[in-house]
């Protein structure tokens, strides 16, 4: 039995996780949805949120388990599940990312985004005044990230999403080395027809880390919802 420990990506909470979680449990598989909260929905600071404060948050889930886990992060969670790797990499069976960043040191999500000029969801994003969080329009949600998602979970999820973003963990430099995270065997799962972290973006942080093994989806940057089933046969 494998240990799956999901981690979400930005605006999304532990319910971006409900159609795949189910698909890992029926083949016997303990699953954990954790909540990086950072999103404004509960009357919190955003600016108390941090990459720091989320890979504590991984960390310290795992640190009650005596067993490795297999950790999968969606999105911006690649740079969470890259720094988990870097503190505990003995605890890590296996690292996955579902079109996630995999970034090499010293760079960070905002500026692979900036570099992405296939990337269609960034200019698209509404910051506060003080740029400490961000949120973008329902129309942007449709046509930039929703776009292959039926409407029927797209009328529950898009009321989820409509919540301000907190900014620092894009912003924050992702520090990993060789010897730790780089030792930790990893798959990549590339969204064909994404338009948050394009295909372009995807293959040139494919060479930043020796992947291991790497799957492609014909589907945009939430296969969560669009197929999850499919996602999770990969996973497993």
């Amino acid at each position: 039995m494998t240990h799956y420990i999901l981690i979400h990506g930005a605006w999304e909470g532990p319910w971006s996780w409900d159609y795949t979680r189910p698909a890992l449990e029926k083949q016997g598989h303990s699953v954990t949805a954790i909540d990086l909260h950072g999103r404004d929905d509960s009357g919190g600071n955003v600016t108390n949120v941090t990459l720091h404060s989320y890979v504590e948050t991984v960390v310290d889930a795992i640190d009650q388990l005596d067993h490795k886990v297999v950790l999968v992060g969606h999105s911006m969670a690649g740079a969470v599940i890259s720094h988990v790797a870097e503190r505990r990499p003995e605890k890590i069976e296996k690292l996955v990312y579902v079109a996630a960043f995999l970034l090499k040191s010293g760079d960070s999500i905002i500026e692979a985004m900036t570099r992405d000029s296939d990337g269609e969801f960034l200019p698209e994003l509404i910051f506060s005044d003080d740029r400490t969080s961000a949120t973008a329009s329902q129309q942007t949600w449709r046509d930039k990230a929703f776009h292959d998602v039926g409407e029927d979970r797209l009328s529950t999820v898009l009321p989820l999403v409509d919540v301000g973003q907190a900014t620092e963990p894009f912003m924050a430099k992702i520090l990993v080395t060789d010897e730790n995270f780089g030792s930790v065997p990893k798959l990549y799962i590339r969204t064909a027809i994404d338009k948050i972290v394009s295909p372009k973006l995807q293959d040139e942080m494919l060479k930043n880390w020796k992947v291991d093994q790497v799957q492609v989806l014909q589907s945009g940057h939430f296969p969560t919802l669009s197929m999850p089933e499919t996602l999770a046969e990969l996973l497993l």
